[in-house]
């Protein structure tokens, strides 16, 4: 088997795109397609082929990546691709999707006789076009190294973490994994909104906790695109945070865990969005502690 592979690529939003890019300076023959044409089109200039139509796209494909917004949205799409799919196609899913969306992607995978693997990554803007993604992948080991150099493109390290990806376990720690991001995502905010209502200098409480236990890498990360009204472009967006935050509180209420923190944070974006924020940063939650006029 060739190391080189046709990949269609599903879906070329910031991470889509990234991941489309990387797969065709890995030397891979890369169809795009995006539900708005326009956002696929760029990477004609990489050499990635742009595809009218899903059916289309994947059409004589060795696999299929889809990085589409939720669940239903990939369930979807892949419908629309049923007329070019072929039996043993493999298709690496890393929509976040949630448990139970997880499930209906991987029972389509089975109608139609598609190698299926759940695997999310996590990374934003920066590592997925730098290929530096961590990819969460469950999937057969005996169809592994038909996926292996996609995988390799996209990301710097693959975790593998069960051989049945329609349990969903990849998932899953996709989820453990966004629920600790979008918590500190939101601190983040917090801290920087309490600092301006009280009359303090961020800078202070930095190098109050400079070098120790409490400092992080990325709070002055989030900290520095607020301060810096740098939220543009995202390199996670507000709306896509917020959708991953509701299948966190979704994914805990099925399971009987009351997730307070997430729960919030969820209604922290979903407030952002609904002032306008929802394209910027998710570190655009700042906003949330403010009403409308005050974020202005």
């Amino acid at each position: 088997m060739t190391d080189k592979l046709t990949v269609s690529v599903l879906g070329t939003g910031i991470m889509g795109a990234a991941m489309a890019r990387n797969l065709a300076r890995a030397g891979h023959t890369v169809r795009a397609w995006n539900r708005s044409r326009d956002k696929a089109e760029p990477l004609a200039t990489d050499g990635a082929h742009i595809a009218g139509a899903p059916a289309e796209a994947v059409r004589g494909a060795d696999v299929v990546l889809t990085m589409l917004y939720d669940g239903p949205a990939a369930l979807d799409v892949m419908r629309q691709a049923v007329p070019g799919l072929s039996p043993g196609t493999a298709w690496v899913q890393s929509t976040t999707a949630g448990v139970d969306a997880v499930a209906d992607l991987a029972a389509f995978a089975h109608e139609h006789g598609l190698v299926f693997f759940d695997a999310p990554v996590l990374g934003t803007r920066e590592p997925a076009e730098s290929g530096r993604l961590l990819v969460l992948a469950a999937g057969p080991a005996d169809a592994r190294d038909a996926v292996a150099p996609v995988l390799d493109a996209v990301g710097s390290r693959t975790v593998w973490t069960g051989e049945d990806g329609a349990a969903g376990s990849a998932t899953r720690l996709k989820l453990v994994a966004n629920s600790w991001v979008l918590a500190a995502t939101n601190a983040v905010g917090e801290v920087l909104a309490l600092s301006k209502a009280l009359g303090v200098d961020p800078d202070g409480f930095f190098d109050a906790i400079a070098g120790g236990p409490l400092d992080m890498g990325y709070l002055r990360a989030k900290a520095g695109l607020i301060r810096d009204d740098a939220l543009i472009p995202p390199q996670f967006a507000v709306t896509t945070a917020a959708k991953d935050a509701r299948l966190i509180v979704e994914a805990g209420e099925a399971n009987g865990v009351r997730l307070d923190i997430a729960a919030a944070g969820a209604e922290r974006l979903e407030r952002a969005a609904a002032q306008g924020h929802g394209g910027e940063d998710m570190a655009a939650a700042y906003f949330a502690s403010f009403d409308e006029k005050a974020s202005d």
